[in-house]
């Protein structure tokens, strides 16, 4: 093979691609791989330019009459860890090509799922469990004992709420998940949703001797209804939950100007405990909770602030969060007006 092949060959490819000749030296290599591995690899030793063990006894395996050899490589660029699956293969004796596929993105969805259904089934264990274990204990133990049979009863009915409110958000989580590529138009007038929002949470309040007071100018953004009830419910409702009693949760509605042009800001802020800012970057992942005592005990599934950052991605906005230990917090969600 000519060298103007072996040009013509590694140029061809679209993944980085390095040939390694019969005296072990890098003998070519196209622009992407010199990009990845450094534009002075070539004549030189593999193990210069491939840090990884893995790479380098696929390299010393392969030949004319074994199939392509596969191997994981791990490098950190500008901060960032990233992950290639190397193909090794023997194009005739002496030489092998490496082509380097960059895997980094599917490793991390396969890390999100195992964590998914690792977080989906502590949570549904636990439920589950305890209405075993009352089943059992209602038909022996407990059999004609009326008053444990009315508290193993209650307790039972909290704990099939908590899976029925566990299912249902998943399922409302899949179905923004699927959507949000696709960014809702309908003309929605933000104020008199807040109205509604705040009105349906009106006993919620009244339990602790709350109040949530509403200022801002009408406006109008472009937007999925239902989708933002959602969000400015649970926004509201978690300021009720979290916040101290007595308090008054404000919700303002602002113009804001941002990179894409005209928004409004609409900010939920209580006068509670506050939030560590340890937490503040990992509150709208899933099952994430700052207490997860308490969340369970007021009914939270965990889901509740990962469905509110994919409806407002799928708004084309922002949510932001600000919190002051001992001061309480502010969440902020900001939506384009056009």
């Amino acid at each position: 093979m000519t060298e103007v092949e072996i040009s013509r060959l590694l140029a061809g490819l679209p993944l980085p691609a390095m040939l390694i000749s019969d005296g072990e030296r890098v003998q070519a290599c196209n622009a992407q791989a010199l990009a990845l591995l450094g534009e002075g690899i070539v004549g030189r030793h593999p193990a210069i330019a491939v840090r990884a063990p893995g790479v380098l006894e696929a390299i010393g395996r392969v030949g004319p009459e074994t199939p392509p050899q596969e191997a994981r490589m791990s490098l950190r660029r500008e901060g960032q860890e990233q992950v290639f699956q190397v193909t090794v293969s023997s194009l005739r004796e002496g030489l092998v090509l490496c082509v380097f596929r960059d895997v980094t993105e599917e490793e991390k969805a396969g890390e999100m799922r195992r964590d998914f259904v690792a977080n989906v089934s502590h949570e549904l264990r636990t439920p589950l469990t305890a209405l075993m274990g009352f089943i059992e204990t209602l038909k022996h133990a407990a059999k004609d004992d009326p008053k444990a049979r009315e508290v193993f009863l209650g307790i039972m009915e909290a704990e099939a709420g908590r899976m029925n409110r566990l299912v249902r958000d998943l399922l409302q989580l899949s179905r923004v998940e699927a959507e949000e590529r696709v960014r809702p138009k309908e003309p929605v007038a933000l104020k008199p949703l807040l109205e509604g929002v705040i009105s349906s949470l009106r006993g919620v309040a009244e339990k602790t001797g709350d109040r949530v007071e509403l200022v801002g100018d009408p406006v109008t953004v472009p937007g999925d209804r239902d989708q933002l009830v959602q969000v400015f419910t649970n926004l509201v409702e978690n300021a009720l939950k979290y916040g101290r009693a007595g308090q008054v949760v404000r919700v303002s509605l602002s113009p804001e100007e941002t990179v894409r042009g005209p928004a409004v800001r609409v900010e939920v802020a209580d006068e509670g405990e506050g939030i560590d800012p340890v937490h503040l970057p990992r509150l709208t992942e899933r099952f994430y909770r700052v207490d997860t005592h308490r969340s369970r005990e007021m009914g939270g599934t965990g889901l509740g602030l990962a469905i509110v950052k994919h409806i407002v991605s799928r708004h084309r906005g922002w949510l932001r969060v600000e919190s002051v230990v001992g001061e309480g917090s502010r969440f902020s969600v900001i939506l384009p007006l056009g």
